[in-house]
């Protein structure tokens, strides 16, 4: 595959995990459940996940960010929130990947003070030797080492989104 120096997970293997991933979560919650997805990397694994769950859950995005080009930041921009009263009601925030955990720690706060039930995090990757914060996840796809990923959502520049598969990036395509 052109510009993938590694493929670190085939399409198969990130199938079969997020049926895993599905199938515990509709075991921890009901049909009450809101499913957030964090735009834009999450769309595809958050599409694959809502259907593993095989129950209906309530669809909702949001947008948001703590990054000033390549650096974390101690602050976060909400681009896109909620369109709905999350008070209540059990949330689960679904994510590609995280990193230094600055921008899921802060949301997970932000949706505690709107006074949901619980709050929990699906994330596909994980980079644990990377994380700043301290971010519980409670459903992870997969363990990664510090390297950029793409594909299966996540992107350089907008490309490689639609690649099937997870791979590390070749430096030469930077």
């Amino acid at each position: 595959m052109k510009d993938v120096k590694e493929v670190l997970f085939s399409k198969e293997a990130i199938a079969a995990r997020v049926q895993e991933m599905g199938k515990a979560i509709a075991e921890d919650y009901d049909e009450n459940l809101i499913m957030v997805c964090i735009l834009k990397g999450s769309v595809i694994f958050y599409a694959d996940l809502v259907r593993a769950l095989g129950q209906d859950c309530t669809f909702e995005f949001m947008e948001v960010s703590s990054y000033v080009g390549t650096e974390s930041q101690e602050t976060f921009k909400i681009s896109k929130d909620l369109n709905i009263d999350v008070a209540g009601r059990d949330v689960v925030i679904v994510e590609d990947i995280v990193d230094t955990g600055n921008t899921l720690s802060m949301l997970v706060d932000y949706l505690k003070a709107r006074k949901v039930n619980s709050v929990e995090i699906a994330t596909l990757l994980s980079k644990p030797s990377r994380r700043t914060k301290d971010v519980d996840c409670k459903y992870v796809g997969f363990e990664i080492p510090d390297a950029f990923v793409i594909g299966y959502g996540m992107d350089y520049n907008q490309k490689y989104r639609g690649l099937d598969c997870i791979g590390i990036i070749d430096e030469a395509a930077i």
